[in-house]
């Protein structure tokens, strides 16, 4: 039995390489709404607008739906079945493509519509060729590619998903902007750029379990078998509902504000933004969380699996508590930081002054 101080260099050795991904993956994520400024604020609220779609899909493919895949490989491999892991891959990859669909289909056939019932004809003008590229080309690499990753976490190789996906994120930036600016395709190139980022990833990804960095190689020659959807969905489901109810709370409170005109919905835009940027920090650390909880659970040691999960969430809750904490304290200036016209600095300032103190509490229960 692994006394707090083992579960916790466990969890940190396992969570390094996640977290390092997640503070990546940030980074790109806080350029993007100062790039969407830069565009004025129109395409602001064109970003926001789009902004809680593509927090479900990251959501849904890495934390909720991956977290299924990696916890049930985790288990077939705790319990010494690795025939049974490398099917798991194969429906965890079938998993992916039906739900990259569920984002690309009414994004290609009907943004304006989606878009127009939250934020009115303006934003969704300013965000339709944004959304259409980000999903009708994006959903399904990115998708695969956290996919991909979950499998590698399922085996225990954190640090091999994370040097796959970083890489995306890395390029992202740099390209959404010159796709942006130079280039000239205005709020669409971030959505050009995210496409290609993702592709390139998810190619880099899928070289590398193909050739079986996960420690076995999925099995596509195995029949589907509904019991095999049923270990991942079983975790998943559970947790792509939670993430979706997440969202949708953004989006009827996005069409609420709409009222109010486009610096109320660029305000809130950049407010949800900080929110969610919790869910990569606590799924660095839920990630390890899951391989680990998962191994324990196929060995049988329950005991030890709900060890391991408080010990993890109470990182969690210190991680994400320091920047709650530290947005709480200093509206103004993280407000400053993503625009410069005076009415959306200060909606923005105001709603981080309350929201920044909820964040730890969020962190927790996005871990656990």
């Amino acid at each position: 039995m692994n006394s707090a101080r083992g579960r916790l260099r466990q969890i940190l050795a396992l969570a390094a390489p996640t977290t390092l991904l997640a503070a990546t993956q940030i980074i790109a994520q806080l350029i993007e709404p100062w790039l969407a400024a830069r565009q004025g604020q129109a395409a602001l609220a064109g970003w926001a607008v789009v902004l809680p779609f593509t927090l479900l899909l990251s959501q849904m493919s890495a934390g909720a739906m991956g977290g299924g895949v990696v916890s049930a490989i985790a288990r077939a491999l705790g319990a010494g079945k690795r025939e049974e892991a490398a099917s798991l891959a194969a429906h965890a990859l079938f998993i992916a493509t039906a739900g990259a669909a569920l984002f690309a289909l009414p994004f290609l056939l009907a943004p304006r519509a989606i878009l127009g019932l939250i934020g009115g004809a303006g934003a969704a003008e300013a965000g339709a060729a944004f959304a259409a590229w980000t999903f009708g080309a994006g959903a399904l690499p990115a998708w695969l590619t956290n996919t991909l990753a979950s499998i590698l976490r399922g085996g225990g190789r954190h640090a091999l998903a994370a040097r796959g996906v970083v890489g995306g994120w890395l390029i992202y930036p740099p390209m959404a902007w010159a796709f942006m600016e130079p280039l000239g395709f205005g709020l669409a190139g971030a959505g050009m750029a995210f496409a290609l980022s993702m592709s390139a990833s998810a190619l880099i990804m899928a070289f590398v379990v193909l050739r079986g960095g996960a420690g076995f190689v999925p099995d596509f020659r195995a029949p589907l078998r509904r019991a095999l959807f049923g270990r991942i969905l079983a975790v998943g489901l559970i947790a792509c509902v939670m993430a979706t109810l997440a969202n949708l709370a953004t989006i009827l409170v996005t069409a609420r504000i709409a009222a109010y005109g486009p610096a109320a919905i660029a305000a809130y835009g950049i407010s949800a933004r900080m929110e969610f940027l919790m869910i990569p920090l606590a799924f660095g650390i839920g990630s390890a969380l899951t391989a680990l909880v998962g191994r324990a659970v196929g060995a049988g040691d329950w005991d030890e699996a709900r060890r391991i999960a408080w010990t993890g969430g109470g990182l969690a809750f210190a991680v994400t508590g320091v920047i709650g904490f530290g947005i709480a304290l200093f509206p103004a200036q993280v407000a400053a930081a993503f625009a410069s016209d005076a009415a959306v600095t200060a909606i923005a300032t105001e709603a981080l002054a309350i929201v920044g103190w909820a964040l730890p509490g969020f962190g927790l229960g996005m871990a656990l």
